[in-house]
């Protein structure tokens, strides 16, 4: 089975002009937002600008190859891949430019964004996705309760920023959370930059409101909107979509098919399939009814308690967890134990009823089979 990395070789050495932007470039460049290139491409507002091939060579001068593979993260070969596509014709020269990265965890935002020119005349805002923080992740859990999140509203404010001067054509981007924050930044984007767009790439990102979605604004750009998910697709069917998916296969399974990098590429174009399979659909439909089911501060309480939790061990990152489970499991039983009865009851039920939904699926999932 193919996948992006094949791709690199058997399109690389062709220019976007040779061969014209297409889906599995958009996911390519979406891998590059999870890069930490922060003082290597400048930053937005400052008017510099820096080729893919030397922002690859700065990087790999300022970072030790070995610390690179000791990274416990889903996201810890982007960077090996950004190398790969820095010795490409088609991915070498492409210009980057108006970095930005913003997190808070007082304000819990995860922001990250940057233009990449394509030199076929158009531009390509790069969003990045939910990346190894804490704060990123609770910042999705807070999707569920908070319309909009503060990501969202940084990515429409970058968007107006650096592309309101400008005639080029805009592409919009991202994975994961990124391609939800392309969307909104499409949606709320000035009249002079919306004219511009062309295309807007959610690669398995969550969804919105029904609020959202039902607007008139969203409907305007709806027919540019292309989601795309894994056969498994988890993050992705989170909330409410309204257009349509294009389903790819992948190498993986589960919930690690939202690794982009499993995801198979026939020619120039994505391997697809007809439908998500019935145990994704069916999970979804359980974790949507138990969202469903609470009101907009009971999610926001869980969220709080299960997140202060998450973090009593002093982790600031889902790799901490994992590097130190002793540590946390002890830090996270004492934190359970400072809760007052009524607290620890509100938790208890919540878990209790998502349990159930999820019981309720796979005895679906066991009737089919």
């Amino acid at each position: 089975m193919a996948n992006i990395e094949d791709y690199l070789i058997w399109r690389g050495d062709l220019t976007f002009e040779q061969d014209p932007f297409n889906e599995v470039d958009n996911l390519i460049i979406a891998q590059l937002a999870y890069v930490d290139l922060k003082d290597i491409i400048p930053a937005a507002g400052s008017g510099g600008k820096i080729t893919l091939e030397d922002a690859c060579r700065d990087f790999f001068e300022l970072n030790d190859e070995q610390e690179l593979e000791l990274v416990k993260s889903f996201i810890w070969y982007c960077p090996f891949f950004m190398r790969k596509m820095a010795r490409t014709r088609r991915f070498s020269n492409i210009i980057l430019s108006n970095y930005a990265v913003y997190n808070n965890t007082e304000k819990e935002v995860q922001f990250g964004a940057f233009l990449a020119e394509l030199g076929d005349g158009s531009v390509y805002v790069d969003f990045m996705g939910t990346d190894d923080s804490l704060i990123g992740w609770k910042e999705d859990f807070n999707m569920s309760f908070i319309q909009p999140i503060p990501s969202q509203l940084e990515a429409a404010s970058y968007v107006n920023e650096v592309l309101s001067p400008g005639r080029k054509k805009i592409r919009l981007g991202g994975h994961s959370k990124g391609g939800n924050l392309a969307i909104y930044a499409a949606v709320k984007a000035n009249p002079r930059v919306k004219k511009r767009i062309i295309e807007v790439y959610n690669n398995d990102g969550p969804g919105f409101d029904r609020k959202m979605i039902e607007s008139e604004e969203y409907q305007e750009m709806l027919p540019k909107i292309k989601t795309i998910v894994p056969q498994h697709s988890i993050v992705g069917m989170l909330l409410e979509h309204e257009e349509r998916y294009m389903i790819v296969k992948s190498s993986q399974t589960g919930v690690m098919q939202h690794d982009a990098m499993s995801w198979q590429v026939i020619g120039n174009h994505f391997e697809t399939v007809q439908g998500v399979d019935d145990t994704s659909r069916m999970l979804n439909e359980a974790l949507s009814r138990w969202i469903n089911g609470m009101t907009r501060q009971q999610r926001s309480d869980f969220v709080e308690i299960l997140f202060s939790i998450i973090t009593s061990s002093g982790a600031t990152k889902l790799s901490d967890l994992s590097a130190d489970r002793f540590n946390f499991a002890g830090a996270a039983l004492k934190m359970y134990g400072s809760l007052d009865r009524e607290t620890k009851m509100m938790l208890r039920r919540m878990l209790k009823s998502l349990s159930g939904e999820f019981d309720k699926a796979r005895k679906m999932i066991n009737n089919r089979q």
